[in-house]
Order: C-alpha cells, then sequence, then structure tokens
C-alpha cells in the first residue's frame, strides 16, 4: 500500500476528497474503487483520466431506514457540485446483491465484480492514510482487472465494456 500512499499524497484533489470524508465521521468508511483503482491504472500506463465520481463506502447496521445515505449524498452534491458522490452504506447492500449478510466494509468490498476496485482509503486527523483491501494477494499494480467469482462473470464483463476500461486502458490485461 505504500506505492497507493505515495500517489495519493501527491494528489492534492484527492487529498482534499478524504478530507471531506473525513469530517463526516461515517462508521467504517472509505473511499474506494474508481478513486484508487484509475489514480493507480493511470499511472502504471502514463494516463491521465478525471477524477469523475467519488466513491464512498461504510457501514452502519444501525440506520435502517438507510436516511444517511441519501442525506449525505445531496448535502455532497450540493457543497462539492464538480464530482459526482456515490455513497453506499454495505450494511444493507446485500438485500439488493442477494447475497448473505455483510459484517463490514471490507467483507461487503468481498463481492465486488472485480478485485482490483476492492480497495479503500481514508485518513485520520493526523492525515495519515488507512487502507483496506479485500483482496490483499492481487496487485492492482499489475495491470489486470481481475474477474471476482463470487459474483456474476456477466455483470464483471458488463462493467468492463460499461466502464470503458480498454479503451481508457488498453493495455489492461482482463483475468478470468
Amino acid at each position: 500500500m505504500k506505492k497507493i500512499e505515495a500517489l495519493i499524497k501527491t494528489d492534492v484533489e484527492r487529498m482534499e476528497i478524504l478530507s471531506i470524508v473525513k469530517k463526516l465521521d461515517l462508521p467504517d468508511c472509505y473511499v474506494a474503487a474508481g478513486f484508487i483503482r484509475n489514480l493507480v491504472w493511470d499511472h502504471i500506463f502514463s494516463t491521465s483520466t478525471p477524477l469523475n465520481d467519488i466513491d464512498i463506502v461504510f457501514f452502519d447496521p444501525l440506520d435502517k431506514l438507510n436516511t444517511r445515505t441519501k442525506e449525505i449524498t445531496a448535502q455532497l452534491n450540493k457543497q462539492f457540485p464538480d464530482f459526482e458522490w456515490q455513497v453506499k452504506n454495505r450494511a444493507f447492500m446485500h438485500h439488493r446483491n442477494q447475497d448473505r449478510p455483510y459484517k463490514n466494509t471490507s467483507d461487503a468490498m468481498s463481492f465486488w465484480p472485480e478485485k482490483e476496485t476492492a480497495i479503500g482509503v481514508s485518513i485520520d486527523t493526523n492525515s495519515a492514510l488507512t487502507f483496506i483491501n479485500a483482496f490483499p494477494k492481487n496487485n492492482i499494480f499489475d495491470g489486470k482487472i481481475t474477474y471476482n467469482p463470487k459474483r456474476n462473470e456477466r455483470v464483471f464483463r458488463q462493467r468492463i465494456v460499461q466502464k470503458q476500461w480498454l479503451k481508457i486502458w488498453p493495455h489492461l490485461q482482463v483475468v478470468i
């Protein structure tokens, strides 16, 4: 995670986003998905993509009506309209995904369609970064997008096409 940490710490925009998310004070909360994945792929493939959507994942089983997610999303989109904020309480996402109940944010991320996306980061009050990685044996710096067998392969393939990963990063290797 040291390489990822170095990349994030030199990215002023990402550090600002982590500070914004820290102030939300959400339990078991991380910024994940393309926030890290795209930064690493841009680095290894010598390209630059815009930071367009911010995936905030947290785990709060006490918010049974999921009201905080909607409130926080609306608040962030109003205060920081340059980004598309995606806030998800993973404590309830198992219903939508038809999985067993998740134990925490990392466990929920272990069900994501591709392994390299399942890395999250948070920041503390001293600007120290903390990472979670649902698949710690995978190396995101290998330039691969790896199928997670906990998900339907069709979903994995649809995401590759929908997100245009092979168009943006043509040397990316798909691993089934």
